[in-house]
């Protein structure tokens, strides 16, 4: 899990959480995003590209990006989530398998997206 922040100026975000021990693991500062990872911890940085800040799910991936040989399923997810009656912002377009992502919202109104990237 990552949270992805809206931020208002990337530089001073960046530099802000270097001070804090992270350090750039993806992203592009000229694409006014950074993934900034400290330990196993990771924060995006996303400059201009959404309003709230943003809790990230990847399943299939580790905290290093790299690719988990069992994991769920966002597709099994989505189907988990329905049947508990957990309203969907936007669903899977209904592939069998592959990169997919849903969004739903947490009571207090919080984004979560899970993005599946294999």
């Amino acid at each position: 899990m990552s949270i992805s922040l809206s931020v208002k100026d990337i530089n001073k975000s960046k530099d802000f959480y270097e001070k804090l021990g992270f350090t750039v693991f993806a992203g592009q500062l000229e694409m006014n995003y950074l993934i900034m990872k400290n330990g196993n911890a990771l924060v995006g940085l996303f400059q201009g590209m959404f309003e709230n800040n943003i809790l990230t799910f990847n399943p299939g991936w580790d905290e290093n990006a790299n690719a988990l040989a069992d994991f769920d399923d966002v597709r099994n997810i989505q189907k988990y989530l329905k049947e508990n009656h957990i309203k969907l912002e936007r669903e899977t377009d209904g592939s069998e398998s592959g990169p997919a992502s849903i969004v739903f919202f947490d009571p207090d109104g919080n984004t979560i997206l899970i993005d599946q990237h294999v």
